[in-house]
């Protein structure tokens, strides 16, 4: 059977198969992209699929989705000098393969990925309760825009998590989902995280959720 599909050209397919394997071995994923340009070609949406959960202390990763948010880049360096730790070409349409999202682990992936590169931070060296606050929002700009990034592009998640808070930020999120309701059709599985919540961000739940009683 494996040899009839050798001959009969699909080899990719056979390939992948084996890769599959790997699905959450990332340092052999990482090799694989390495192999070949087949290899890459077929293992780097494999590694892209849950960046947010990879246990490496590497998230330099957040610069590669950056890059598709060219609209942000001048409200960053109102908070920080980062122009050059952005890149300037991607090979591959990154946010297209992401499969799973969790806020929480999206706000927990930025703030190390800051601490990493604290030392172009207009933050350094300060303690005051300004300088708290603009990281604070800086933080926040950074999770709402990559998160808005998949929203609209209408990212087919097989899970999203959502943590609910009743602040703007929040309610902005919640906010885009239900203008982009191609992109709850495609979720497998939603799952709310509900901290503290008032009427607008009940609602706003509600009218996600009733349409979609079979995620």
């Amino acid at each position: 059977m494996s040899c009839s599909k050798i001959f009969s050209g699909d080899l990719p397919e056979l390939i992948y198969e084996i890769i599959k394997n790997f699905h959450n071995d990332y340092s052999t994923l990482h090799s694989c992209v390495l192999v070949n340009r087949l290899w890459c070609r077929l293992a780097i949406p494999l590694l892209w699929e849950n960046p947010f959960s990879i246990p490496t202390g590497n998230y330099n990763f957040i610069e590669v989705y950056l890059y598709n948010l060219n609209d942000l880049k001048t409200q960053l360096n109102k908070y920080i000098f980062i122009d050059y730790l952005l890149l300037s070409n991607t090979l591959f349409d990154y946010p297209s393969f992401i499969r799973y999202l969790s806020m929480y682990k999206i706000s927990l992936s930025i703030v190390r990925w800051l601490k990493a590169n604290d030392k172009t931070s207009k933050f350094n060296n300060r303690n005051d309760s300004k300088s708290v606050l603009e990281f604070k929002e800086f933080k926040e700009l950074i999770e709402m825009s990559l998160i808005k990034l998949f929203i609209e592009n209408e990212a087919n998640l097989h899970t999203f998590e959502i943590k609910v808070d009743y602040n703007k930020y929040c309610n902005n999120i919640l906010e885009s989902i239900l203008q982009n309701p191609n992109f709850i059709n495609k979720i497998g599985n939603l799952k709310f995280s509900i901290l503290r919540s008032n009427t607008l961000t009940n609602d706003r739940i509600l009218q996600i959720i009733n349409p979609h009683q079979n995620l």
